[in-house]
């Protein structure tokens, strides 16, 4: 899928289409091979991270061989955090986090590529479905 995209891109850039359009791309792309970086390399050269442990750069004593690595997640931003009031049925007095995701910086490059296509390059997304050999 990065093979494609990547030759969207070029294609698109021949094509002179507009610089916030090949930007969105361009985040897409990029986050893409950030996740397949991280996930070739990463268990290779790290001992594995816990909840209670930072990982540490061990390059050939990893926790895994090349391409068997997981993706790091460092971000994590829980907007509200609070208990459920007693009168709540079922959930009454238990604790909640409201957006507990956990991502990374690739993660974001490609979520923000994807809502900016989508809300200002709709048009321009639908003609090169439509036109694809031009």
């Amino acid at each position: 899928m990065v093979g494609f995209v990547g030759w969207y891109l070029t294609r698109i850039v021949k094509r002179n289409f507009k610089l916030g359009y090949i930007i969105c791309i361009s985040l897409i792309i990029a986050g893409a091979l950030g996740n397949i970086i991280d996930s070739v390399f990463y268990g290779a050269l790290f001992e594995e991270s816990t909840y209670s442990q930072i990982a540490s750069f061990n390059p050939g004593n990893g926790y895994e061989s090349f391409f068997y690595g997981k993706v790091v997640d460092m971000f994590y931003f829980p907007l509200i955090e609070g208990t459920f009031p007693n009168w709540i049925p079922v959930w009454g007095g238990e604790d909640f986090i409201f957006f507990r995701p956990i991502f990374n910086f690739a993660d974001s490059a490609i979520t923000v590529g994807i809502i900016l296509l989508l809300i200002f390059y709709r048009k321009t997304l639908q003609d090169t479905m439509q036109k694809p050999n031009e």
